[in-house]
């Protein structure tokens, strides 16, 4: 400090002299020596803003020496050696995990232990345990088996039982062999986690189900040019339901806990009953017949579908008021759909009452984008039900009557519009999203009470014959 009062005084002292004076001629001494003044305090605070930065990064350099660096940044594209040194410390890992999962040959010995130690009497048919034969169990079978014979599995299963202080023993076979399915699972995604973030992008997941294809036996004759479809197929399902947001990644714990896995891996079994393959989404017939039915609606067979070629889906009685908010909102080409936009609009609509449906068709019932519906929006689709009537040369239907009854239905917490979450929490939203929507939808849910009393009068018929 005592430096710099020195410093400024002196230059003060030849004000007169300073070249600033060449740069401000008009200026008096006065105006000089506060210019002067003003130009050294600033020195003297940037040098003592400088000597404290110094002082932190000093002062955090040396936490490191107490404190641990508990992050590090993902290795950047460029970085390619940190890459590859990443990625084989994760596959080491995976593989050091899965070497602690239990093989076949431990199953079976696992479960001739738990035959052998049961606890009689015998419960009908089925052989328990009590937890002294437990821990015995546990203690004969080894290390490798003690992750899966701990005290709160069997306090967990217990609640369970039949019988107090016993648990099944097909039930702690099941749980361990269900836990070894997840474990193995869960090693398999993370294999195509290339990022080591718990995450799978759909490019990560395409190549996790192109893999599996020759290991499924129902899978057997589907020919390789269909495979990418199939597999886009597969993959649409996981994204629409489990990323509603459209993020574009999908948690592998969000995958593990989805009954979708299960529907897929049904497909190792040998023999699937017809009834059982149709119903599920994953298996040949099921993908051959929506792909079938897109090329269906392909009438140019361009491998797109317009507008004109869309209102074929279904009944055919989609509105074309509604099919103009779909191409509006989702993703086309020139105007044209593709086969993966298709198979989301296909979801949305076989899964109405499901949230990530209502949420994909609120979006595009939401025209003023204003996130709730209005009567004017309910009035500007059911416009559309109110042409096909009039094509039907059916009775007319009011409006108003209409939107009083969704909003009796819906009941939602504004009484003057209506919010996605008012329209899951209702338990309609199917109901209200297809009478608006749809003109086949629309007459079944009006005539509803005369086709329950022709119903009716059916069975009566048949049962009096």
């Amino acid at each position: 400090m005592n430096k710099f009062r020195e410093k400024l005084l002196k230059n003060l002292e030849k004000a007169a002299e300073h070249p600033i004076r060449a740069e401000h001629p008009a200026k008096t001494d006065d105006e000089i020596e506060d210019l002067l003044f003003q130009k050294y305090r600033d020195e003297l605070n940037s040098s003592a803003s400088r000597i404290k930065t110094c002082i932190e990064k000093s002062k955090r350099s040396s936490s490191y020496r107490f404190i641990p660096q508990f992050h590090f940044e993902l290795p950047k594209n460029s970085e390619g050696l940190a890459q590859k040194l990443r990625e084989e410390a994760r596959t080491l890992f995976l593989q050091k995990r899965s070497k602690e999962l239990l093989d076949n040959n431990e199953l079976k010995l696992l479960w001739s232990l738990l035959e052998k130690h049961h606890s009689p009497p015998l419960m009908g048919e089925e052989q328990y345990i009590n937890y002294e034969n437990y821990c015995k169990v546990a203690s004969i079978a080894g290390d490798k088996f003690k992750r899966y014979l701990t005290a709160s599995t069997f306090a967990r299963l217990v609640v369970f039982s039949s019988y107090p202080g016993k648990i099944s023993v097909m039930s702690l076979f099941n749980y361990a062999m269900r836990k070894v399915w997840l474990q193995q699972t869960r090693i398999g995604l993370s294999l195509y986690d290339y990022t080591g973030q718990g995450y799978l992008s759909e490019s990560d997941l395409e190549s996790y189900i192109l893999e599996l294809i020759p290991t499924f036996p129902q899978l057997e004759g589907l020919e390789k040019s269909f495979h990418s479809f199939y597999v886009c197929t597969t993959v649409r399902k996981f994204f629409f339901f489990l990323d509603p947001l459209r993020t574009g990644r999908i948690r592998i714990r969000d995958i593990l806990t989805c009954s979708f896995l299960d529907d897929l891996l049904e497909l190792r079994d040998e023999e699937i009953p017809k009834d059982a393959q149709e119903m599920n989404w994953f298996s040949a017939p099921s993908a051959l017949s929506v792909y079938g039915h897109y090329l269906n609606l392909d009438k140019d067979h361009n491998g797109m579908l317009s507008k004109k070629e869309l209102i074929g889906y279904g009944s055919g009685t989609l509105t074309p008021i509604f099919l103009d908010r779909v191409f509006a909102e989702c993703l086309t080409y020139d105007g044209e759909m593709d086969y993966k936009t298709y198979l989301d609009f296909v979801l949305a609509l076989e899964n109405r009452s499901e949230p990530q449906s209502l949420h994909y068709l609120f979006r595009i019932l939401d025209v003023e984008h204003k996130g709730y519906l209005t009567a004017f929006t309910l009035n500007y689709f059911f416009k559309g039900i109110q042409d096909e009537i009039s094509a039907h040369r059916a009775e007319p239907v009011n409006f108003a009557d209409v939107k009083d009854e969704i909003f009796d239905m819906v009941n939602p917490a504004d009484p003057s519009k209506i919010t996605l979450k008012d329209l899951i929490n209702s338990g309609h939203g199917e109901t209200v999203v297809s009478i608006l929507v749809e003109f086949h939808k629309f007459w079944a849910y009006e005539n509803r009470e005369t086709m329950v009393t022709d119903s009716t009068a059916n069975e009566e018929t048949t049962h009096n014959l």
